[in-house]
């Protein structure tokens, strides 16, 4: 029964071993859906000819003229992602509350009833000081929020799907691997053509349903994360 537990953590383990005395691999391009929009077979341009004068013209249409629109528009196209976040958001709040009440109530004298009734009362028990009552409350609560983020960056994305209602699904991946540490930015979402500048670029902001992602592996990542055990216990210990 004691191999059962033993088992997953060989296999966890394993697969860091492999890694040992090597270099951080680079993921597959060919299995990804840029790879197989860069390899679709393009429409070709269609060029409008009036007459046997236009043969001899200067002007020609297709995104390859003078003047042409050179903007991301179908399937296979690249286009650059511009990545300039400078966001800061901080935030403070507090809350309090305070409540008191105290009551008493007695009878002195009331034509020497009080008297009379404390001397069949109990020992320490008085009309004098019938009710005395007090009670209290306090609350207090306060909270702050503070974060500042700031990333430049610019990567190509590669259009692979155009929607039925004209709008682009974009994928962008890059690796650059230094030495044993390999960084990665994944940039993926939905672009509108009107969006596209002149120089077919893009900014973040206007990416609906951005989903960017910057980070690494190799050795240095690994060093940054807790072991396995650690992580394992951190999960199933309930303290």
């Amino acid at each position: 029964m004691r191999y059962l537990f033993v088992l997953p953590l060989a296999l966890m383990g394993c697969t860091s071993l492999d890694q040992v005395g090597r270099a951080p691999q680079f993921s597959p391009l060919d299995q990804s859906f840029q790879h197989s929009a860069m390899y679709a077979t393009p429409m070709p341009d269609e060029v409008v000819r009036r007459g046997a004068s236009d043969e001899s013209s200067l002007w020609a249409a297709g995104s390859n003229s003078l003047f042409g629109d050179r903007r991301a528009s179908t399937r296979g196209d690249i286009l650059t992602v511009v990545i300039e976040i400078d966001d800061s958001a901080e935030m403070k709040n507090s809350t309090g509350r305070d409540r008191s009440g105290q009551e008493q109530m007695g009878v002195g004298s009331l034509f020497g009833i009080p008297q009379r009734l404390d001397a069949n009362l109990p020992e320490g028990a008085s009309t004098a000081q019938a009710v005395d009552t007090s009670s209290a409350s306090t609350f207090s609560g306060s909270g702050s929020v503070s974060r500042k983020e700031k990333l430049t960056l610019r990567v190509a994305a590669t259009v692979v799907e155009q929607l039925p209602n004209g709008v682009l699904r974009i994928e962008g991946q890059q690796e650059v691997r230094v030495n044993f540490e390999l960084r990665e930015l994944i940039v993926t979402g939905y672009v509108r053509p009107v969006d596209i500048s002149r120089q077919n670029e893009i900014t973040y902001d206007k990416i609906a349903g951005a989903r960017i992602s910057y980070g690494g592996r190799g050795l240095i990542s690994n060093a940054q994360q807790p072991r396995y055990g650690q992580q394992i216990s951190d999960v199933l210990l309930p303290f």
